[in-house]
């Protein structure tokens, strides 16, 4: 074969192969519209399709060097090129939802492919323990904050979560590696109860009314993830999540000697006296 033929076959393969992933592509974004107002074991068999086309996509040795804008579903990169996460959920009919990824790293062996498991239903104090892929907290992932702590890095994920037909739910995550493995949740959060006693949260949950929004984003310029304030829509509801809701004011974590530090009441109008040290009411959460 000549050379001139053999360019000619390596272009009409790579425009196969492209088609092929566009076919996938499109099949995963019909299989996951169809996913709300199905019935569960149905959901479950279409979910099954997504994910093994998602699979076909991602186990691949050029998957880091493909483009995945067009793909119907949530994803974030780390800045860094570390990895791409790439998150959907399955709104159960009862109100509920399971949340299905996976999770393409760089490791020190090589491309890495980790598909996370939704264990949210056994994780009974979900701001305690350190998770891996086999066990997460399951939750769809808008937006990435490296931090570095120690020479390492550590990506904060903020992510949405529904949970019931009474309530919703969104996350700060911290996803890192451990010898080329995915962790997710660090002691990055401190919570200051008693002048000796400092408790440290591996990650932040914030449940609250299902038909209310919760405000939760990074603000680059005050280097601070900022919050909508969450109160009781009555005092004796205190704690019961599913009557919260925003009250105006606003809360933050800003990136602070090594840890997120709690700010609350951050006045957004004058955004220099929010940031740690400027605040007189600044506190550790």
């Amino acid at each position: 074969m000549r050379i001139p033929s053999i360019i000619a076959y390596l272009l009409v393969l790579a425009s196969f192969q492209s088609l092929a992933q566009d076919y996938v592509k499109e099949r995963i974004a019909a299989n996951l519209k169809q996913l709300a107002g199905v019935a569960e074991p149905a959901q479950d068999s279409l979910n099954q399709v997504i994910k093994a086309d998602l699979r076909s996509l991602l186990d691949r040795t050029e998957a880091f060097n493909a483009s995945y804008t067009d793909l119907a579903m949530t994803r974030v990169e780390a800045p860094d090129g570390a990895f791409k996460l790439f998150t959907w959920n399955l709104p159960r009919p009862d109100g509920t939802h399971l949340f299905e990824g996976f999770l393409l790293a760089r490791t020190p062996q090589g491309q890495a492919l980790y598909e996370l498991r939704d264990m949210t239903g056994k994780i009974a104090a979900p701001e305690v323990p350190e998770l891996g892929p086999e066990k997460w907290y399951g939750a769809l992932y808008y937006e990435v904050i490296p931090v570095k702590k120690g020479g390492r890095t550590y990506y904060t994920l903020l992510g949405w979560k529904g949970y019931s037909k009474a309530e919703t739910r969104k996350v700060i995550e911290v996803l890192s590696f451990k010898g080329g493995k995915p962790r997710f949740g660090a002691p990055l959060f401190s919570v200051n109860k008693e002048a000796k006693t400092r408790i440290k949260s591996m990650r932040r949950v914030f449940g609250y009314a299902f038909n209310v929004t919760m405000t939760l984003r990074y603000d680059p310029e005050l280097e601070a993830i900022i919050m909508d304030h969450l109160s009781p829509h009555r005092p004796d509801l205190k704690d019961q999540w599913a009557f919260y809701g925003p009250d105006m004011t606003h809360d933050g974590y800003f990136w602070h000697k090594g840890e997120w530090w709690f700010g609350p009441e951050i006045d957004l109008r004058e955004p220099e006296n929010a940031k740690p040290g400027k605040a007189s009411d600044q506190r550790k959460r």
